[in-house]
């Protein structure tokens, strides 16, 4: 079920928003919110589970870090 809502934005991100739309980049300006709020939604959860993460195993170390890199290619 979908619900509308109104929100205020600044002019130059409404614009952007308009621009993507008119670009193929998204369906409609309701898609392309949607789309970032589902985006801003995983991202913290993301966020609370490296949280947990650094909370029980401690953060990653330098050599970590350069394994990480050197196995993804980066």
């Amino acid at each position: 079920m979908k619900r509308k809502i109104a929100v205020s934005v600044p002019e130059e991100v409404a614009r952007r928003v308009k621009l993507e739309v008119r670009a193929g980049n998204a369906a409609s300006v309701s898609a392309y919110v949607t789309d970032a709020l589902e985006r801003m939604g995983r991202h913290e959860q993301l966020a609370e589970v490296l949280a947990r993460m650094d909370k029980e195993l401690g953060r990653p170390s330098a050599r970590d870090k350069a394994w990480a890199r050197r196995v993804l290619g980066l």
